[in-house]
């Protein structure tokens, strides 16, 4: 059947379904650039989807996904709380857009707080 493709492997685990590599091994996802931003890091809150909790967006880094991981590591620390990395930047749990705002701003970035 030419509609049959593999996407889990018990030895590999998750299969790209471009290169048809582990994702962890993946080509085609590391060739990605993230999207060109504006020289500006925008901090914003939002609770839509999450049942009124809310969370610290954190978009526009001018970083490479190593860099955010671990910038998202430093922040979940001082911050106290927990939190991930998207596609787009990350969230931290929580309303912490003052504290992140400063310690953005002391790393030398441009910050703006974005949304209400």
């Amino acid at each position: 059947m030419a509609g049959n493709r593999l996407v889990y492997s018990s030895e590999q685990g998750r299969i790209c379904p471009e290169c048809r590599e582990a994702v962890a091994r993946c080509r085609c996802r590391q060739a990605t650039v993230s999207a060109p931003t504006d020289g500006i890091v925008r901090v914003s809150r939002e609770t839509k989807g999450r049942k009124g909790a809310g969370v610290t967006i954190v978009t526009g880094l001018p970083l490479d996904a190593a860099g955010i991981k671990a910038l998202a590591k430093e922040l979940k620390q001082r911050c106290g709380s927990g939190g991930t990395v998207r596609d787009d930047g990350l969230e931290l749990q929580g309303d912490h857009r003052d504290q992140v705002m400063g310690l953005l701003e002391a790393k030398g970035w441009k910050v703006k707080r974005a949304g209400g």
